[in-house]
């Protein structure tokens, strides 16, 4: 079940990710912890996409592309914004950072997932999930 989906960057259409998520989950019966370490990371890359990448500009996208392999289920999300240096987003757990709204979204992907990937200069998110046994 490979998918494609391109959405309007208006945080709105959230809600069109969630569905392709639990599309997802039903046809592929994920464990509750993969569901939901799945859900909240690919909806903080969509949506640090929507906000931060394409700065809410409905006139911009979001693309999300899905696919499984043998090992892992994998999220692609690409916005059209100028991109960023994730190396230099602050670390949200350190107590310099914890009053500051910035960070936490990478920080979530970066633990739910089993594997990410910055590309295209921060404007492709590459985020894998093991399929089976998770971490």
């Amino acid at each position: 079940m490979d998918k494609k989906l391109a959405i309007a960057s208006d945080i709105r259409n959230i809600c069109i990710v969630e569905q392709l998520i639990d599309e997802i989950n039903k046809k592929y019966n994920l464990d509750k912890d993969i569901y939901g370490n799945i859900l909240i990371a690919v909806l903080e890359a969509v949506t640090n996409s929507v906000i931060h990448g394409n700065k809410r500009n409905v006139k911009k996208t979001v693309q999300l592309d899905f696919a499984t392999t043998d090992d892992h289920f994998v999220f692609i999300i690409e916005d059209q914004g100028p991109g960023f240096d994730y190396t230099k987003v602050p670390d949200p757990t350190r107590p310099i950072n914890v009053e500051k709204p910035h960070g936490r979204g990478i920080f979530l992907m970066i633990k739910l997932s089993d594997e990410i990937l910055f590309e295209n200069k921060g404007r492709r998110v590459v985020l894998k999930f093991m399929r089976g046994n998770h971490k």
